[in-house]
Protein backbone atom coordinates (compact mmCIF):
# COMPACT_ATOMS: atom_id res chain seq x y z
CA UNK A 1 0.00 0.00 0.00
CA UNK A 2 2.76 2.46 0.30
CA UNK A 3 3.60 5.19 -2.00
CA UNK A 4 7.42 5.62 -1.85
CA UNK A 5 9.79 4.50 0.60
CA UNK A 6 9.96 7.21 2.68
CA UNK A 7 10.54 5.36 6.13
CA UNK A 8 12.93 3.51 6.55
CA UNK A 9 10.59 -0.34 7.35
CA UNK A 10 12.50 -3.21 9.87
CA UNK A 11 13.92 -6.19 7.92
CA UNK A 12 11.21 -9.07 8.23
CA UNK A 13 13.47 -10.66 10.80
CA UNK A 14 13.07 -7.79 12.58
CA UNK A 15 9.59 -7.04 11.55
CA UNK A 16 8.62 -10.23 13.32
CA UNK A 17 10.73 -10.41 16.44
CA UNK A 18 8.72 -7.28 17.62
CA UNK A 19 5.53 -8.87 16.58
CA UNK A 20 6.52 -11.94 18.88
CA UNK A 21 7.96 -9.58 21.84
CA UNK A 22 4.94 -7.96 21.60
CA UNK A 23 2.57 -11.10 21.49
CA UNK A 24 4.56 -12.48 24.91
CA UNK A 25 4.10 -9.24 26.32
CA UNK A 26 0.58 -9.73 26.31
CA UNK A 27 0.25 -12.33 29.01
CA UNK A 28 -0.18 -11.14 32.74
CA UNK A 29 0.65 -13.02 36.01
CA UNK A 30 -1.18 -13.43 38.98
CA UNK A 31 -1.62 -10.14 40.12
CA UNK A 32 -0.20 -8.09 37.14
CA UNK A 33 -1.71 -5.33 35.32
CA UNK A 34 -4.23 -6.39 32.42
CA UNK A 35 -2.41 -5.68 29.05
CA UNK A 36 -4.30 -4.26 26.10
CA UNK A 37 -2.98 -3.46 22.15
CA UNK A 38 -4.37 -0.28 20.45
CA UNK A 39 -5.05 -0.79 16.54
CA UNK A 40 -6.48 1.38 13.99
CA UNK A 41 -8.23 0.30 11.44
CA UNK A 42 -8.14 2.10 8.29
CA UNK A 43 -4.59 1.70 6.52
CA UNK A 44 -3.44 -0.42 9.81
CA UNK A 45 -5.61 -3.78 10.08
CA UNK A 46 -7.38 -2.84 7.24
CA UNK A 47 -6.62 -2.26 3.75
CA UNK A 48 -9.20 0.46 2.43
CA UNK A 49 -8.25 1.08 -1.04
CA UNK A 50 -10.82 -1.71 -2.45
CA UNK A 51 -13.06 0.36 -1.12
CA UNK A 52 -12.16 3.56 -3.12
CA UNK A 53 -12.08 1.08 -6.22
CA UNK A 54 -15.77 -0.19 -5.80
CA UNK A 55 -16.75 3.17 -5.61
CA UNK A 56 -14.89 4.58 -8.81
CA UNK A 57 -16.09 1.59 -10.53
CA UNK A 58 -19.47 2.20 -8.91
CA UNK A 59 -19.32 6.07 -10.33
CA UNK A 60 -18.20 4.48 -13.90
CA UNK A 61 -21.31 2.36 -14.19
CA UNK A 62 -23.37 5.36 -13.14
CA UNK A 63 -21.00 7.33 -16.06
CA UNK A 64 -21.75 4.78 -18.23
CA UNK A 65 -25.81 4.54 -17.75
CA UNK A 66 -26.03 7.90 -18.67
CA UNK A 67 -28.36 8.89 -21.74
CA UNK A 68 -26.38 8.02 -24.99
CA UNK A 69 -25.59 11.66 -25.52
CA UNK A 70 -23.83 12.16 -22.91
CA UNK A 71 -21.55 9.00 -22.96
CA UNK A 72 -19.63 10.92 -25.77
CA UNK A 73 -16.65 12.73 -24.06
CA UNK A 74 -16.15 13.50 -21.63
CA UNK A 75 -18.57 11.29 -19.55
CA UNK A 76 -17.66 8.40 -21.59
CA UNK A 77 -13.87 8.70 -21.60
CA UNK A 78 -13.98 9.58 -18.08
CA UNK A 79 -15.88 6.63 -16.91
CA UNK A 80 -13.35 3.97 -19.02
CA UNK A 81 -11.15 5.23 -16.76
CA UNK A 82 -12.63 5.12 -13.46
CA UNK A 83 -13.32 1.24 -14.60
CA UNK A 84 -9.77 0.46 -14.96
CA UNK A 85 -8.86 1.51 -11.53
CA UNK A 86 -6.32 -0.30 -9.69
CA UNK A 87 -5.10 -0.30 -5.87
CA UNK A 88 -1.88 0.83 -7.27
CA UNK A 89 -3.42 4.23 -8.52
CA UNK A 90 -4.71 5.27 -5.96
CA UNK A 91 -3.03 7.81 -3.83
CA UNK A 92 -4.30 8.87 -0.14
CA UNK A 93 -6.39 11.63 -0.97
CA UNK A 94 -9.06 10.65 -3.68
CA UNK A 95 -8.64 14.07 -5.70
CA UNK A 96 -4.76 12.82 -5.94
CA UNK A 97 -6.84 9.48 -7.60
CA UNK A 98 -8.84 11.16 -9.55
CA UNK A 99 -5.20 12.96 -11.12
CA UNK A 100 -3.70 10.06 -11.63
CA UNK A 101 -5.95 8.33 -12.84
CA UNK A 102 -6.68 11.31 -15.52
CA UNK A 103 -9.81 12.45 -14.28
CA UNK A 104 -8.75 15.60 -15.53
CA UNK A 105 -12.12 17.12 -16.53
CA UNK A 106 -12.95 19.90 -14.09
CA UNK A 107 -16.97 19.65 -13.78
CA UNK A 108 -16.40 15.58 -13.65
CA UNK A 109 -13.45 15.70 -11.07
CA UNK A 110 -15.86 17.34 -8.41
CA UNK A 111 -18.45 15.12 -9.17
CA UNK A 112 -16.37 11.88 -8.31
CA UNK A 113 -14.91 13.65 -5.37
CA UNK A 114 -18.54 14.25 -4.35
CA UNK A 115 -19.80 10.84 -5.02
CA UNK A 116 -17.22 8.91 -3.32
CA UNK A 117 -16.87 11.20 0.13
CA UNK A 118 -21.16 10.41 0.18
CA UNK A 119 -20.37 6.74 0.25
CA UNK A 120 -16.48 6.14 1.73
CA UNK A 121 -17.48 6.43 5.37
CA UNK A 122 -20.62 4.60 5.40
CA UNK A 123 -21.58 1.50 6.64
CA UNK A 124 -21.89 -0.39 3.50
CA UNK A 125 -19.17 0.08 1.74
CA UNK A 126 -16.86 -1.43 4.43
CA UNK A 127 -17.13 -5.04 3.32
CA UNK A 128 -14.96 -3.91 0.44
CA UNK A 129 -11.88 -3.96 3.08
CA UNK A 130 -9.59 -6.52 3.41
CA UNK A 131 -7.36 -7.44 6.06
CA UNK A 132 -3.31 -6.88 5.92
CA UNK A 133 -1.39 -9.79 5.51
CA UNK A 134 -1.06 -11.47 9.12
CA UNK A 135 -3.65 -8.94 10.58
CA UNK A 136 -5.74 -11.55 11.45
CA UNK A 137 -3.65 -13.87 13.18
CA UNK A 138 -1.52 -11.41 14.69
CA UNK A 139 -4.51 -9.92 16.52
CA UNK A 140 -5.61 -13.20 17.51
CA UNK A 141 -2.50 -14.33 19.15
CA UNK A 142 -2.65 -10.79 21.56
CA UNK A 143 -5.76 -11.64 22.32
CA UNK A 144 -5.30 -15.57 22.86
CA UNK A 145 -2.00 -14.40 25.18
CA UNK A 146 -4.40 -12.27 27.55
CA UNK A 147 -4.42 -8.97 26.30
CA UNK A 148 -7.33 -6.97 25.82
CA UNK A 149 -7.57 -5.41 22.23
CA UNK A 150 -8.82 -1.41 21.36
CA UNK A 151 -9.96 -0.94 18.03
CA UNK A 152 -9.65 2.79 18.52
CA UNK A 153 -10.02 4.25 14.94
CA UNK A 154 -11.03 7.73 13.43
CA UNK A 155 -14.25 6.17 11.87
CA UNK A 156 -17.70 7.62 13.49
CA UNK A 157 -19.65 5.91 15.22
CA UNK A 158 -22.84 7.04 13.71
CA UNK A 159 -21.89 6.14 10.02
CA UNK A 160 -19.56 3.42 10.39
CA UNK A 161 -20.49 1.87 13.36
CA UNK A 162 -22.18 -1.51 12.29
CA UNK A 163 -20.15 -1.90 9.37
CA UNK A 164 -16.83 -1.35 11.48
CA UNK A 165 -18.03 -4.20 13.44
CA UNK A 166 -19.08 -6.72 11.10
CA UNK A 167 -15.84 -6.09 8.42
CA UNK A 168 -13.81 -7.01 11.41
CA UNK A 169 -16.24 -9.86 12.04
CA UNK A 170 -16.23 -11.11 8.70
CA UNK A 171 -12.53 -10.59 8.41
CA UNK A 172 -11.97 -12.97 11.63
CA UNK A 173 -10.23 -10.57 14.10
CA UNK A 174 -11.68 -11.08 17.50
CA UNK A 175 -14.62 -8.80 18.28
CA UNK A 176 -18.13 -8.85 19.99
CA UNK A 177 -16.40 -11.15 23.30
CA UNK A 178 -15.02 -9.73 26.31
CA UNK A 179 -11.79 -8.59 26.30
CA UNK A 180 -12.28 -6.70 22.58
CA UNK A 181 -13.42 -2.48 22.62
CA UNK A 182 -14.47 -0.86 19.27
CA UNK A 183 -13.95 2.89 19.80
CA UNK A 184 -15.16 5.21 17.17
CA UNK A 185 -15.62 9.34 17.28
CA UNK A 186 -18.62 10.57 18.27
CA UNK A 187 -19.19 12.58 14.96
CA UNK A 188 -17.51 12.81 11.68
CA UNK A 189 -16.34 15.99 11.50
CA UNK A 190 -14.08 16.15 14.50
CA UNK A 191 -10.57 15.89 13.27
CA UNK A 192 -8.69 12.13 13.51
CA UNK A 193 -5.37 13.12 15.56
CA UNK A 194 -7.73 15.41 17.89
CA UNK A 195 -10.18 12.68 18.72
CA UNK A 196 -7.05 10.53 19.46
CA UNK A 197 -4.98 12.79 21.61
CA UNK A 198 -8.23 13.80 24.05
CA UNK A 199 -9.22 10.30 24.13
CA UNK A 200 -5.51 8.15 23.96
CA UNK A 201 -5.72 8.56 27.86
CA UNK A 202 -8.72 6.42 28.49
CA UNK A 203 -7.31 3.53 27.07
CA UNK A 204 -5.64 2.66 29.81
CA UNK A 205 -9.04 2.15 31.61
CA UNK A 206 -8.90 -1.24 29.53
CA UNK A 207 -5.31 -2.12 30.96
CA UNK A 208 -1.04 -1.09 30.66
CA UNK A 209 -1.10 -0.71 27.12
CA UNK A 210 1.84 -2.63 25.71
CA UNK A 211 1.69 -2.05 21.95
CA UNK A 212 0.28 0.68 19.48
CA UNK A 213 -0.51 0.20 16.08
CA UNK A 214 -1.53 3.22 13.50
CA UNK A 215 -0.80 4.36 9.96
CA UNK A 216 -0.49 7.89 10.74
CA UNK A 217 2.48 9.18 12.51
CA UNK A 218 1.03 12.01 14.47
CA UNK A 219 -1.13 9.09 16.00
CA UNK A 220 1.90 7.02 16.70
CA UNK A 221 3.83 9.87 18.17
CA UNK A 222 0.73 11.01 20.38
CA UNK A 223 -0.01 7.24 21.61
CA UNK A 224 3.60 6.90 22.49
CA UNK A 225 3.31 10.09 24.81
CA UNK A 226 0.66 8.85 26.63
CA UNK A 227 1.56 5.50 27.14
CA UNK A 228 5.76 5.60 26.90
CA UNK A 229 6.37 2.39 28.16
CA UNK A 230 4.45 0.87 25.13
CA UNK A 231 6.00 -0.35 21.78
CA UNK A 232 4.64 2.19 19.15
CA UNK A 233 4.11 0.79 15.74
CA UNK A 234 3.69 2.73 12.84
CA UNK A 235 2.38 0.92 9.81
CA UNK A 236 3.65 2.00 6.73
CA UNK A 237 0.73 2.30 4.09
CA UNK A 238 -0.73 5.69 3.31
CA UNK A 239 -1.38 8.45 5.44
CA UNK A 240 -2.20 12.28 5.40
CA UNK A 241 -0.08 14.20 3.29
CA UNK A 242 2.33 16.81 5.58
CA UNK A 243 2.39 14.64 8.52
CA UNK A 244 4.98 15.15 11.08
CA UNK A 245 8.34 13.09 11.51
CA UNK A 246 7.75 9.99 13.71
CA UNK A 247 9.48 9.89 17.04
CA UNK A 248 13.10 7.74 16.91
CA UNK A 249 11.20 5.51 19.81
CA UNK A 250 8.44 4.52 17.19
CA UNK A 251 9.04 1.09 15.18
CA UNK A 252 8.30 1.22 11.33
CA UNK A 253 6.47 -1.89 9.49
CA UNK A 254 5.08 -2.66 6.38
CA UNK A 255 2.40 -5.20 7.33
CA UNK A 256 1.58 -7.87 10.55
CA UNK A 257 3.79 -11.06 9.22
CA UNK A 258 5.51 -12.96 11.51
CA UNK A 259 7.56 -15.29 9.95
CA UNK A 260 7.17 -19.27 10.53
Amino acid sequence: MSESPKYTRLSLDAQAALLHRIVESCGSRKGETQKCVVFDLDGTLLDNRPRTVAILKELSAHWESREPSSNAAPHGAMAKKLAAATLHDLAYLVVHSLEKLGVTHSELAAEAETYWKERFFKDEYLRHDVALPGAVAFAKACYEKGANLVYFTGRDLPNMGLGSFQSLRDQGFPIGVPGTELVLKPDFDMPDEVYKRTHGPNLARLGKVVGIFDNEPANCNVLLQQNPGAESVFVDTQHLPGAPALDPKVHVIGDFSMGR
